[in-house]
C-alpha cells in the first residue's frame, strides 16, 4: 500500500512525524482528505482535529488552525498550537476553557472580546476533542 510522510510542528516543537495512508484534516474551506500521490496543495486549516491513518491504527491530534502543505509524498503541517490525543490533560483542558469563559464575561472592549472568544473558540473545541477521544 503506497504511503506518505507526515509532519506536524508548531513553533516550539516537531508534534508527529511519522508514515500514513489517509489524512483527514480540518481546512479552512471544509474537510480535508488527503491521500498518497495527492495533487500538491496549500490551504489555510481551522480549530479541529487531524487524523492520521496507517492501516488499522488512527492517530489524533488536536491543532488550533495553521497550515497545510501537500505534495505527493510529503505533508507538512505547521500549526499554531497541536497536541495529540494521549498528552490533552482534562482537567487543565476543563480549567481552560473556564478562565476562557471568565474571560469572555469581563471584557469591554471590542478587540479585547474577540481574543476572549477565540479562546474560548479553542479551549471549547480542546475540550470536546479529549471528550470525544474517551468515549
Amino acid at each position: 500500500m503506497a504511503t506518505f510522510e507526515v509532519l506536524v510542528a508548531t513553533a516550539e516543537r516537531e508534534v508527529y512525524r511519522g508514515e500514513a495512508d489517509f489524512l483527514s484534516a480540518p481546512g479552512a474551506a471544509g474537510e480535508l482528505g488527503i491521500m498518497p500521490k495527492h495533487t500538491p496543495l496549500l490551504s489555510a486549516l481551522t480549530v479541529g482535529e487531524l487524523r492520521i491513518h496507517r492501516g488499522e491504527e488512527t492517530d489524533e491530534v488536536f491543532i488550533s488552525g495553521g497550515f497545510i502543505e501537500v505534495q505527493p509524498d510529503m505533508i507538512t503541517i505547521l500549526a499554531d498550537t497541536a497536541e495529540r490525543a494521549s498528552d490533552v490533560d482534562e482537567a487543565a483542558a476543563a480549567e481552560a476553557e473556564r478562565k476562557a469563559q471568565e474571560a469572555v464575561e469581563t471584557q469591554k472592549g471590542d478587540v479585547d472580546y474577540a481574543r476572549a472568544m477565540s479562546e474560548l473558540s479553542i479551549a471549547t473545541a480542546r475540550l470536546a476533542f479529549l471528550r470525544k477521544r474517551k468515549k
